[in-house]
């Protein structure tokens, strides 16, 4: 890793990027199953509070195929920030440090505007979605937008199975963005006190030099997280901290 200094200019911060061979997302995943074995009620607590956040959206959504639909692929966009405590929790017992909880909880002090940074970028996206949403709906799909009652209270659905299917695609696209976003970002703020900007660059070039097995990770992740949706969130419980722990082994290595 070298850093580049320029007078009256941020410091950037150049991060070596490795590459690995296409299966090797499968071994993220074996690795964190065995976190999550030896780390047990402290990620399973993570797991449990991220399925009570998906239960809310899912209620809240719950009104409208729109509305359903916007809470799923809200629930995409945010959940790299969601992984903070997992990522602290498999940094810590790969360190040999106590793995609580309450030390989960220190990841988000370990580098603070990193976090509010990272986490600013992808609410803007979720934002930005949200207003692109609307116009996909009424300019392109010939949908209308639910008003304020119907989703407060609930109503007919008025879009079509083609609507649905063409709005989720291009939610699908965001979320694919965000994922080339946030591959390392997460645990790389919080282990080496990155930039928001540094560990995105980072996420974008280990993306792009590991593009089959970037694919394959992400298909992994999309599967999972639709299985603990598909269990009405009971597997999520599971699913969160396995996904958590496993992203911070794909930063390990794929980052020099």
């Amino acid at each position: 890793m070298t850093t580049s200094v320029s007078a009256g200019k941020p410091v950037t911060r150049h991060f070596e990027i490795r590459r690995v061979p296409l299966r090797q997302p499968l071994e993220w995943l074996d690795r964190g199953w065995t976190d999550l074995k030896e780390i047990r009620t402290a990620g399973l607590a993570h797991g449990a509070l991220i399925a009570i956040l998906g239960a809310v959206l899912l209620m809240l959504g719950s009104t409208h195929l729109y509305l359903t639909a916007a809470a799923v692929t809200s629930y995409l966009l945010v959940g790299p920030v969601m992984t903070t405590g997992l990522c602290e929790l498999a940094r810590r017992r790969e360190a040999k440090e106590p793995v609580g909880f309450d030390e989960s909880l220190r990841g988000l002090t370990r580098n603070p505007d990193g976090l509010v940074h990272f986490g600013g970028v992808l609410a803007l996206i979720a934002v930005v979605w949200f207003v692109l949403s609307a116009v996909l709906l009424q300019s392109v799909l010939n949908a209308s937008v639910p008003s304020l009652a119907v989703a407060l209270w609930g109503g007919a659905a008025e879009m079509s199975a083609g609507q649905l299917l063409g709005y989720v695609g291009c939610g699908a696209i965001l979320a694919g963005m965000v994922f080339a976003v946030s591959v390392v970002s997460v645990p790389l703020i919080i282990d080496r006190h990155a930039g928001a900007s540094d560990a995105i660059r980072a996420s974008l070039r280990a993306t792009a030099a590991n593009l089959p097995a970037m694919l394959l990770w992400a298909a992994l992740i999309v599967a999972m997280t639709a299985l603990g949706f598909l269990t009405l969130l009971v597997g999520m419980v599971i699913v969160a901290p396995l996904l958590g722990y496993a992203t911070w082994h794909a930063y390990r290595d794929l980052i020099g």
